[in-house]
């Protein structure tokens, strides 16, 4: 009866958490007349930064997680890979080439496992949850050619939680899907 009792209290939290960030998104919305498509083109573009093209893959495979669509998320992971072995790492300073090679072979492994896994959109959405925190200390190392948005959703992975880059400042969960698109918070702003 106890191990009843506090699921149904931790199950009410959780959906409270969701409820509260998704009022919120709704709310901003319509505060600034915006949708998905229009806060897209309202996201900052600065000049090209060195990474990317590999942040704009794993943006593409963010998006196709969102729209729960594991086809498009395992070619992005594809076009990461790509893009990983053609990265220039001459114009890096020293520091930024050591925060580079402390992320590169899991950037790799990550994009790889998510480039061949067509069908099994769990274990990719798996790969992404190490990949975002790589991808986040790239973007932080390197700068980043626009505005990203550091996410976080606090029920994934059985309520353990999981972080990831967005374009918009919308909120658009990669790990719940359509399931829960609106579910999470923003938790920094990288400019």
């Amino acid at each position: 009866m106890k191990i009843f009792i506090f699921s149904a209290l931790l199950s009410t939290l959780f959906l409270a958490a969701c409820s509260n960030s998704s009022s919120t998104a709704n709310q901003e919305a319509a505060t600034q007349g915006t949708d998905t498509n229009t806060s897209a083109i309202q996201a900052e573009k600065k000049e090209a930064a060195p990474a990317d093209g590999i942040i704009n893959g794993y943006l593409k495979l963010k998006n196709a997680l969102v729209a729960d669509d594991d086809k498009a998320a395992a070619e992005a992971g594809k076009v990461m890979t790509k893009a990983m072995a053609a990265f220039d790492k001459s114009a890096l300073s020293t520091e930024q080439v050591k925060i580079y090679a402390d992320i590169e072979d899991g950037v790799k492994e990550h994009a790889e496992h998510i480039g061949d896994n067509v069908g099994n959109i769990h274990h990719q959405r798996e790969h992404f949850e190490s990949l975002s925190q790589d991808i986040y200390d790239l973007a932080k190392a390197m700068g980043t050619g626009q505005k990203l948005y550091f996410d976080h959703c606090p029920m994934y992975n059985d309520s353990k939680g999981a972080n990831w880059l967005s374009e918009t400042k919308e909120i658009r969960n990669p790990y719940l899907g359509k399931s829960m698109p609106d579910c999470g918070s923003v938790k920094e702003e990288i400019n």
